[in-house]
């Protein structure tokens, strides 16, 4: 197995003493407020006795963590032993911890219970330290405890002291830090994750607790059915076609991967035998690449959680925090220039089927300032732009794919067969089909969207100007290769006189829902928005605001597309999981709109051509993109979310030609282009 202790050995060393020493401290601590008799400030000292108990464990942890401490536990100590570490954050619990702002104001008030519970969220970041060996991190966040300790033992508490004493850590030099995580990503000799797919038992779900995050029924349940009830042939098959799309995506975008030798995972804690298939695929093709890994996720323990604590930059987000972070990102970026060189593109694997989540709104919530959010859209593009620049887009693909978690229900496996159906299905008689509907849209100025019965949707969609449609087009033919699975064709829309109505019953961004949402375009941006989560037009503006734009005011349309796949929409229908599908199979179900940047985001100068015609695509840019050549701060929104309209929510979709002639693609729900008939079989035969 991989050794974190020994990758980290030089910075562990470095601290040692102080860590110990640190520890010692904290436990004399937590022995001072066990007899502590001060009432004027017994919930600091209960506030502070939690966190020392939290350092400890963790302490206990790191020290105990081996690859004999996995091998000599029963499942079922490991899982409970795993869930004490979050059980502060199930819902059943939430409502009296320190994690959760709320009850941190109710204790504290507003501004120290804001602040109490963002610097609470420090100390569970000690489960990753502890899993990762980083003894140097838990370190300098013990100094910063007993500091704390110290301040409100010896002190009448002031908030901005405090604050100040608190947040100081968010402005130190951080380049080590970015340094070592993106070395930890990027690197494949950084091998924590690559180790376990390797060598441990992928039939025994106990490997799953050594990845040091929350693991619940979902991830027990994937693992356990992919190793009884998947066939390896089966999986096989499904690895081999998603990595055929990664390569493919190299070809569409006319880009050379030979260049390139790593490949990025993202992957989702639970489906190991696939990737455990991928990895040797990936490494065995004519043109090899290794794996590293970007992440790793599991079932969230409480998303509320995560909501909560959004926006807790608030508390020192200002322009020398700024400058700081743009210069510690250049650093750690430098550091890992070589590495970062070697980056082919990302293997996202997204799941689906978990409940969706409907956040509750919190006043007690920390929020950015009007000038905050400024600054905030400021850096977030300019780190956009300086990561591009060690990897940039234009060099770098991506694949995404998702497959079910049995949180979708008692058809969990049939869903999880057809899904991997879907994603193998002929991705070349989709582009032939496909073609028909480019063909006619290229002789289109304009495309009228409109919905049916209480759908307000009436949208008209003003394309880009083609200067010879006999070698040009506006329209990218896609199959199967950046995303899987196959099925839509999609384009960057003139900004000016794209106006309109987009209205969705309901759909879901990030996790969020959103009722009733309905987008009021002018000349290409959104001018108006409203939805039904709340009660209060007032309160469904911010939640759009704050969520969907932010942090922007206003976004603008930078795609138009219409999906191909009824085969997915009838999947989604058969079994009423049409809200719980991801994007990257939701998009494919009928047509949808993009608000914030094109697809061909900072990689526009790149060429690409249609598989069917042979045609040059040239709608990569609009009038907000095309900025990019003057100023690329004014360019980019840094966003893309996917809105998709179903078909049964679609009177029609009509080509009109610059002489005003009307062509229908989707009339009614179905296809009704010459050429495109075939996609309606699924439709006709289950229409509900």
């Amino acid at each position: 197995m991989f050794d974190l202790r020994k990758y980290y050995k030089q910075q562990n060393k470095k601290v040692k003493d102080s860590y110990l020493k640190s520890i010692n401290l904290i436990e004399h601590i937590l022995s001072e407020i066990n007899q502590v008799k001060d009432d004027t400030k017994k919930d600091y000292y209960n506030y502070l006795k939690t966190i020392s108990e939290l350092i400890l464990k963790m302490f206990t942890l790191e020290n105990s963590l081996s690859d004999d401490y996995f091998k000599s536990k029963s499942f079922e100590e490991l899982l409970k032993e795993n869930n004490s570490y979050y059980e502060e954050l199930l819902l059943e619990n939430y409502g009296c911890s320190y994690a959760n702002p709320k009850f941190c104001v109710e204790v504290f008030g507003e501004q120290y219970g804001q602040l109490f519970s963002w610097f609470y969220t420090l100390y569970r970041n000690y489960i990753t330290y502890a899993f990762y060996h980083k003894q140097f991190k838990m370190e300098e966040y013990n100094q910063l405890f007993i500091n704390v300790y110290k301040y409100i033992k010896e002190n009448r508490i002031e908030f901005e002291q405090l604050k100040e004493i608190t947040t100081k850590i968010m402005k130190k030099d951080a380049s080590i830090d970015i340094y070592h995580q993106y070395k930890e990503q990027y690197d494949p000799e950084f091998e924590f994750y690559t180790s376990i797919i390797e060598n441990c038992d992928l039939d025994d779900p106990k490997y799953l607790f050594r990845f040091g995050q929350y693991i619940s029924e979902n991830e027990i349940k994937t693992s356990r059915f992919l190793a009884n009830e998947i066939s390896s042939n089966t999986l096989e098959q499904q690895a081999e076609a998603i990595i055929k799309a990664y390569y493919k995506g190299f070809v569409r975008d006319n880009k050379d991967v030979t260049k390139k030798s790593t490949i990025g995972f993202f992957p989702t804690i639970g489906l190991e035998k696939l990737y455990h298939i991928m990895i040797h695929k990936f490494q065995n093709n004519q043109n090899p690449l290794k794996p590293c890994f970007l992440g790793y996720r599991s079932t969230k323990a409480n998303e509320q959680y995560e909501f909560d604590h959004k926006f807790d930059l608030a508390l020192y987000l200002d322009q020398d925090y700024k400058k700081k972070r743009m210069y510690d990102y250049k650093e750690g970026l430098k550091k890992n220039k070589e590495i970062l060189n070697e980056y082919s593109g990302i293997m996202y694997i997204e799941k689906f089927g978990d409940p969706q989540f409907s956040p509750e709104t919190k006043p007690e919530n920390l929020k950015l300032t009007k000038d905050q959010q400024i600054l905030f859209q400021q850096f977030n593009s300019e780190i956009f732009q300086l990561i591009d620049q060690f990897l940039p887009r234009a060099e770098t693909s991506f694949c995404i794919v998702g497959f079910p978690t049995p949180k979708i229900g008692e058809h969990y496996k049939p869903i999880f067969e057809e899904t991997i159906r879907i994603n193998m299905l002929d991705s070349t008689r989709y582009e032939e089909i496909q073609s028909h509907i480019i063909n006619t849209l290229d002789k289109a100025s304009k495309i009228h969207v409109k919905g049916k019965g209480s759908n307000k949707t009436d949208l008209i969609i003003t394309l880009q100007p083609l200067e010879d449609p006999s070698t040009q087009t506006n329209f990218v033919n896609s199959g199967a290769s950046v995303n899987i699975p196959c099925g839509e064709v999609f384009t960057a829309p003139q900004l000016k006189g794209t106006n309109g109505i987009l209205h969705v019953f309901e759909t879901y961004q990030h996790g969020l829902r959103y009722d009733n949402l309905v987008l009021n375009f002018q000349d290409g941006y959104t001018i108006d928005y409203n939805c039904s989560n709340f009660e209060k037009d007032e309160e469904n503006k911010k939640y759009i605001k704050e969520n969907l734009l932010f942090p922007h005011e206003s976004l603008p349309i930078g795609e138009f597309a219409i999906g191909t796949n009824t085969l997915a929409y009838i999947m989604a229908r058969k079994y009423n999981i049409m809200n719980l599908l991801p994007i990257l199979i939701l998009e494919k179900t009928g047509p949808h709109f993009a608000i914030g940047d094109t697809c061909f985001s900072r990689r526009e100068n790149g060429e690409v051509f249609d598989p069917i015609t042979s045609k040059k695509v040239c709608s990569k840019d609009n009038e907000k993109s095309i900025q990019r050549k003057k100023d690329p701060i004014k360019a980019y929104t840094n966003k893309h979310e996917d809105i998709v309209l179903p078909f049964d929510d679609i009177e029609c979709i009509t080509a009109i030609t610059n002489d005003n002639k009307s062509i229908d693609i989707i009339r009614n729900g179905l296809f009704v282009l010459e050429g495109t008939k075939e996609l309606n079989r699924p439709l006709d035969e289950t229409r509900f």
